[in-house]
């Protein structure tokens, strides 16, 4: 497992922004046409089976993208993304949670989420 230093982290973040906010808008199509399907079939505007079988596909092929770059995706809804790194040689992960500005959050890698504090 490769690790990033800050900078780089939040280089990798700004990269993933598009990939990020497209898993957003299909994962909200994607419920849309699952609730439609549940609900006996009916399409939607968004389509019907079709179209929620290639949202499922494009998902996966962005969550692969995500994952690929070294990242940790831990959340879908809401997305959280840990990226594995070392601060005062103590393992952490580097944190964004959807609807952070940029990537200030970091937590020990044995606390997860619930030890989340704010970057020095």
């Amino acid at each position: 497992m490769s690790l990033f230093s800050v900078p780089e982290a939040r280089e990798e973040l700004a990269g993933l922004r598009p990939v990020l906010a497209e898993v957003v808008e299909l994962r909200a199509d994607a419920a849309e046409l699952a609730a439609s399907l549940q609900e006996g079939g009916r399409p939607t505007d968004l389509g019907g089976l079709p179209e929620f079988k290639a949202a499922q596909a494009r998902l996966d092929d962005l969550l692969s993208t995500v994952q690929a770059t070294g990242a940790e995706l831990k959340g879908f809804a809401p997305l959280l993304v840990d990226f594995p790194a070392e601060l005062d040689g103590v393992p952490v992960l580097l944190c964004w949670l959807e609807g952070d500005e940029g990537l200030d959050w970091y937590h020990r890698a044995d606390l997860g989420f619930a030890g989340r504090r704010r970057l020095p």
